[in-house]
């Protein structure tokens, strides 16, 4: 599986984010991971689609949105006509999933669903193959620049051995605590798409700390 460094503008100065996006874009990102939340699935209250339009000319990596909203299916639409490329929705905030992760594909875009520390696979086992990508969140969603959940790395090797005995080329993400000094286990237990923020924003040097992740990541 190919490695992927998504950075989360979470951490970005917000009064800058076009500049921040083009530095993240200089310092060898792969993706550009924008979290949404609305404040009542998560405890936070970030950007909509309104900016997600404004940032779409300053770069043309993908956009990796995920969505910690309730009832996600209503903003599909407008995430997608926004610039999103890939779209995310939680499955505990989505009562029918499969509709919501096909309305994602017919707008065009790339499905992807996510689940929190506490929720188990078998919660999105029955549309795995209705999705491109896995986002397990590595922290309880909400805030940045928390410590790294290990019990779910138990989690990332399972839901590897599913996809590979499925045949499916999944790309799994991990989301929350991530840096270059446990991507190794990280990688080596089947994530290949890697979100940081603080740990690159607060890095010094962004270009830097991603080369690093990248050759301490090992991923087959």
């Amino acid at each position: 599986m190919e490695l992927k460094i998504s950075p989360s503008i979470l951490s970005a100065d917000f009064s800058c984010l076009g500049i921040e996006i083009k530095r993240l874009e200089a310092a060898g990102a792969d993706f550009i991971h924008i979290d949404v939340m609305d404040g009542d699935f998560v405890p936070n209250i970030t950007i909509g689609p309104p900016v997600i339009k404004s940032l779409r000319p300053c770069t043309g990596l993908p956009f990796d949105v995920h969505l910690m909203v309730s009832d996600p299916g209503r903003y599909v639409e407008a995430f997608a006509n926004a610039g999103s490329d890939i779209i995310c929705v939680h499955a505990e905030a989505c009562i029918h999933l499969h509709r919501v992760l096909q309305s994602i594909k017919s707008a065009g875009k790339v499905p992807a669903v996510a689940l929190n520390p506490h929720s188990p696979i078998s919660l999105i086992e029955n549309v795995l193959e209705d999705v491109d990508m896995v986002l397990l969140m590595t922290v309880n969603p909400g805030f940045g620049g928390q410590r790294f959940i290990t019990s779910v790395l138990r989690k990332i090797e399972d839901l590897r051995k599913r996809a590979d005995c499925l045949g499916i080329d999944l790309d799994i993400e991990i989301d929350g605590g991530a840096d270059a000094s446990n991507i190794d286990v990280i990688t080596r237990a089947g994530a290949n798409v890697i979100v940081s923020g603080s740990a690159l924003f607060n890095s010094g040097d962004i270009g830097a700390e991603i080369a690093k992740m990248r050759r301490n990541a090992h991923v087959v």
